[in-house]
């Protein structure tokens, strides 16, 4: 269950920030949340420990799998057999081997979710008939919301898109394959979105990702994850204490703006590096 390497010359790399530019500022209190306990995935690797916060809102489907298989203990000890330099690392098989899944049902792809008036979208940037912007830590483009008058349901399209850290659900040619296997991205590749169901971001540990051992397959011995729970799994007193940023808050759309000054044209949702805080 692999993607496919064809995919790879469209590869995207950010441009890094020159020292010259100006700092980013701090974030204030009023920046912070705190995210529900079990939308959050702790995995434990052998090169460090990698935070994932899940968005039900965009993939309920895939959210679930992830979360019952968490618990089933089915991650646990799961090599990264397939990782690619500046592109994704692929784990999630019980066989260790990318052919593998579970006994579990395949799901239905859910590239794209519909986007309500409630959703909990905030845009940073409209490009001609798009908005792009953030759910949660999730980066997201979505049709403009005028478009919105005009739809049966008064919602529209919308679809993560695979900034680095972006996690998103494996599957084989047929789009409605996925079962356990899932990857997370090293670095930008805007040309898997609306094709793999995109279901997370790693919010701290990215790091840790891009450390991994790469190969295709990986040459033995494996990175692997050793432990993989639901923060909400965790005993109380042994729980990490996590604030993320809030997309409403003041610190994204000033970084926004400071961003857009400096790159003007090539500016990108997947510029902005969001904090977090673990404790």
């Amino acid at each position: 269950m692999t993607l496919s390497r064809a995919l790879l010359p469209c590869l995207v790399i950010s441009v890094t920030a020159s020292a010259a530019m100006a700092a980013a500022s701090k974030p204030s209190e009023q920046d912070w949340r705190t995210p529900a306990a079990d939308t959050v995935l702790v995995i434990d690797t052998n090169k460090g420990r990698v935070f994932v916060e899940l968005t039900p809102e965009v993939a309920p489907n895939h959210v679930a799998r992830l979360q019952e298989l968490t618990r089933a203990g089915v991650y646990d000890g799961r090599t990264f057999f397939r990782v690619i330099d500046r592109f994704m690392a692929q784990t999630g098989d019980p066989t260790n081997t990318g052919e593998g899944g579970t006994d579990k049902p395949n799901l239905k792809a859910e590239f794209t979710f519909r986007r309500a008036a409630d959703t909990p979208f905030v845009t940073m940037a409209a490009p001609a008939g798009l908005e792009v912007g953030y759910l949660k830590s999730l980066p997201v483009v979505s049709q403009a919301w005028s478009w919105s008058e005009m739809t049966s349901d008064h919602k529209v399209a919308a679809w993560g898109t695979y900034c680095p850290g972006v996690v998103g659900m494996a599957r084989d040619d047929d789009n409605n394959s996925a079962n356990s296997q899932f990857f997370l991205m090293r670095q930008p590749y805007p040309s898997l979105d609306k094709r793999y169901t995109a279901f997370g971001r790693v919010v701290s540990g990215l790091d840790v990702v891009r450390a991994i051992k790469t190969g295709e397959p990986v040459p033995a011995p494996q990175d692997q994850m050793l432990k993989v729970r639901l923060l909400s799994d965790i005993p109380e007193n042994e729980r990490p204490k996590v604030r993320l940023i809030d997309p409403k808050g003041p610190w994204l759309a000033a970084e926004t703006q400071r961003l857009r000054a400096l790159k003007g044209a090539d500016f990108s949702v997947c510029d902005i590096d969001l904090p977090a805080e673990v404790r």
